[in-house]
This record gives C-alpha cells, sequence and structure tokens, in this order.
C-alpha cells in the first residue's frame, strides 16, 4: 500500500506541476494579447486568461493534495476536475454537431471551392448574422489585407484562376462567379458588366479595398468555414485533453483514497 501511495501522489505532484508551469505560459499569453490594439485579439483575452486561472487553481490544489498526502485537497481537486471533464466532453459534442453542416460548392474552372451561408448551421448563421459581431470580424479581414495581398500573391490572370484560395479569400476578395465579372487581376474586376445573376452579392462586391465582398452572404459563409475548420481542430485536441485528464483523474482517485487510508491510520 505504501508503493502505491508514493506513486500515485509522486505522479500528481508532478504532473500538477508542469500543469502550473503551462498555466502561467497560458495567463502570460493572455496578457500578452492584452497589450495589443488589435480587436480581433482582444476579443480572446478574457477567455485565454480565464483558462488559464482555472488550470493555475485547480493544478495548485492537486499540487498541494499530493504534497501533503491531503485527502481533503485532493477530493476537492478530483471534484473540480471531474467539472473540467464535464465541459470539455459538452464543448466537444457541441462543436462536432455545430460543425456537422457546411461544405464548398466546386465551380468549373477553378481549383478552389465557393461557400454558401444557408448551408452552415443556425448558431454560425445566428453568430455571422448578428450585425455587432459582423461589424468586429468585418474590421479584423479589412486590416489583415489578405485580399488586397492577392495581386501580389498571384501577379498574372493564369495564376489566380489556378490558385487554391482559402475559404476567407474565395468567399470575402472576390464576387461570386455566379455574377459572370470579368477578373482584371486577383484583386479587381470589371463591374461595367450587367451582373447575370440575381444574388445580392454582385450588387455588394466594389474593387474598393474598404469593400471588396466583406458585406456579403458569401464572405460570411468563407469565414463560418474557416471557423468549422478550427473547431473542428479544438474538438479533436479537446478528446486528446479528455482522454489524458481522464487518466491523470484516475489517478488522483489512488492518490485520494491512499491518503485517506494514511490519516486514517494515523
Amino acid at each position: 500500500m505504501g508503493s502505491g501511495t508514493g506513486t500515485s501522489t509522486f505522479v500528481i505532484r508532478w504532473v500538477n506541476f508542469l500543469t502550473i508551469l503551462l498555466a502561467m505560459g497560458v495567463i502570460g499569453f493572455g496578457v500578452w494579447m492584452s497589450t495589443h490594439h488589435d480587436n480581433c485579439r482582444k476579443s480572446l483575452t478574457l477567455p485565454v486568461i480565464g483558462l488559464g486561472a482555472v488550470i493555475f487553481v485547480v493544478s495548485i490544489i492537486g499540487f498541494l493534495g499530493a504534497l501533503k498526502n491531503n485527502s481533503i485537497l485532493l477530493w476537492i481537486y478530483l471534484v473540480l476536475l471531474c467539472i473540467i471533464l464535464v465541459a470539455i466532453l459538452v464543448f466537444t459534442v457541441l462543436a462536432f454537431i455545430i460543425t456537422n453542416n457546411g461544405s464548398g460548392h466546386n465551380v468549373t474552372g477553378l481549383r478552389y471551392k465557393e461557400y454558401q451561408l444557408h448551408d452552415y448551421s443556425s448558431w454560425f448563421l445566428k453568430q455571422l448574422n448578428n450585425s455587432h459581431n459582423w461589424e468586429q470580424l468585418k474590421s479584423c479581414l479589412v486590416k489583415s489585407a489578405d485580399c488586397n495581398n492577392l495581386s501580389k500573391k498571384y501577379k498574372t490572370l493564369k495564376q489566380f484562376k489556378l490558385a487554391k484560395l482559402s475559404p476567407v479569400e474565395a468567399g470575402c476578395c472576390r464576387p461570386p462567379s455566379e455574377c459572370g465579372y470579368p477578373a482584371v487581376n486577383a484583386s479587381f474586376y470589371d463591374l461595367s458588366f450587367h451582373p447575370i445573376s440575381s444574388n445580392k452579392d454582385c450588387r455588394l462586391y466594389k474593387n474598393s479595398k474598404a469593400i471588396k465582398c466583406y458585406n456579403c452572404d458569401s464572405c460570411k459563409a468563407g469565414v463560418a468555414q474557416y471557423m468549422k475548420t478550427e473547431w473542428r481542430v479544438v474538438a479533436i485536441f479537446n478528446v486528446i485533453l479528455f482522454v489524458v485528464l481522464s487518466m491523470v483523474y484516475f489517478v488522483g482517485c489512488c492518490a485520494r483514497r491512499n491518503a485517506a487510508r494514511s490519516n486514517s491510520k494515523v
């Protein structure tokens, strides 16, 4: 029993010592983000600092519980860890449900896909159709200058037509193909042609660097596809994190049980 106690508390002690360092790094990253004036990064500041703070507090409790072989602290640690596990599980399931819909549409003659907003889940539609949310996202897109850099990346029309544009570039930097506007270069279209489609995005697109197709549904769809990809990555990471924390939780249960036995013998 003594060997079991030593092993489990040793593992918990060092795992939590490492997560304390990780939490300090996460909090530091959040503080660094807050010092930048980019609204895109600032919107993520509080969640990042909050995540770091939660990891730090839980890790401190687990570390002290294992260090002092205190069954009460280890019990509190396990309860908090259980809550975190449930939260990760719920978030991961929701992430897979939300990102289940939506995919690009192939266009003849193009190597990249075009995206339509109605293909995505109602949650994405609600977030992207919220005027306040979209104004913030739009300002980020304008500042990123991805659209304006297309003409630098693709010097000729042939290069541009053979390019594999990202969902955001395909949706926000150019009018939908159905509009029929001839491309002069990668960043400029001849709008003197009457659009052959009734799609409202055809009227919303302008060659201006500050306008482009940032008000178009195709742009929102491109952002939705980008968000879907990012969420899928986070969801897969959460599955791995869930498995690792479940193992830590199991070891923690052993440490708490052994600590309780040790304390009962004192």
